[in-house]
């Protein structure tokens, strides 16, 4: 059977669009219809509207959308079709940009395989988020996807991620550096990127030294506390090799009628402060 045609996004040409924009910022489209402007709630498709409205005003800023599919599949068929619609949309329009389904699948053999088809060839995302507990074999069926990306959970930004992640062997290596050091020596690595979150900048430099190339999803930055200076201190590398991210302090900035007009103004905020440290670092 012939596989299907699907969008191709390089490392070479997300690095372009970084450099061209001066900008490594991520917005996170996590609709919620309690929280978007009323006015939209008589549309037909309240969340693709939001959705459509939030791009349309944030493209030339922002390198990369990011959905929670959570926040789709609350709504059952009807949110997966506003998911689909957003994602066609963005492909169509605006190629160029990087789009990440925030999925956290694992699973094993054929299930990984199925998941990375939906989110890879049936809806035509350029990444998909990852669980690595399962280990290689529920990692390596998304990293045969050429062309496509998996961004594999490393160290979360959430406060229970240091139940786990920080705890070290007696060699003293923490669960998140094992899981780290391990995934590079896997088939298509390349094709890795990690979650590293905003709240810990501390870590960066040491998760530096083990990935010096691969890009880093960051989220934390905004609502949730994280610093973008802390984060580029350690975080960068010479193709910038990070994708910050920030949802509810960009797609929420308004609840009125502006929302769009003032999303654009928040992601303006970051895009300047990015620009700021291109500028001071000559990159």
């Amino acid at each position: 059977m012939q596989q299907a045609i699907f969008k191709k996004m390089t490392k070479k040409e997300l690095i372009h669009q970084i450099k061209a924009k001066k900008s490594f910022l991520c917005i996170g489209l996590d609709v919620d219809l309690e929280k978007i402007p009323a006015h939209l709630l008589q549309t037909e498709d309240p969340i693709f509207e939001f959705n459509k409205a939030i791009i349309d005003a944030t493209h030339d800023l922002t390198v990369a959308y990011k959905p929670n599919t959570a926040f789709y599949e609350a709504y059952g068929l009807k949110g997966w079709k506003s998911l689909s619609k957003t994602i066609a949309y963005l492909n169509e329009n605006y190629p160029s940009i990087f789009t990440i389904a925030d999925a956290k699948r694992g699973d094993i053999g054929n299930t990984s395989t199925r998941y990375a088809k939906a989110f890879f060839e049936d809806m035509n995302f350029d990444s998909v988020t990852v669980a690595p507990y399962m280990g290689s074999d529920s990692v390596e069926p998304f990293l045969a996807f050429k062309d496509k990306f998996t961004i594999m959970l490393a160290l979360t930004s959430n406060k229970g991620g240091l139940d786990f992640q920080v705890l070290k062997d007696e060699a003293g290596t923490t669960l998140y550096e094992k899981v780290l050091e391990t995934s590079t020596g896997w088939q298509n690595s390349e094709q890795l990127m990690y979650v590293v979150g905003a709240t810990r900048p501390e870590y960066f430099q040491k998760i530096r030294k083990i990935v010096p190339d691969h890009f880093l999803l960051v989220p934390g930055v905004g609502a949730q506390g994280g610093d973008l200076q802390g984060v580029c201190q350690y975080g960068l590398n010479s193709d910038i090799g990070l994708l910050v991210n920030s949802s509810r302090g960009i797609i929420y900035a308004s609840s009125n009628e502006d929302f769009a007009a003032k999303a654009r103004e928040s992601a303006l905020v970051l895009q300047q402060e990015m620009q700021l440290i291109f500028n001071k670092k000559s990159l």
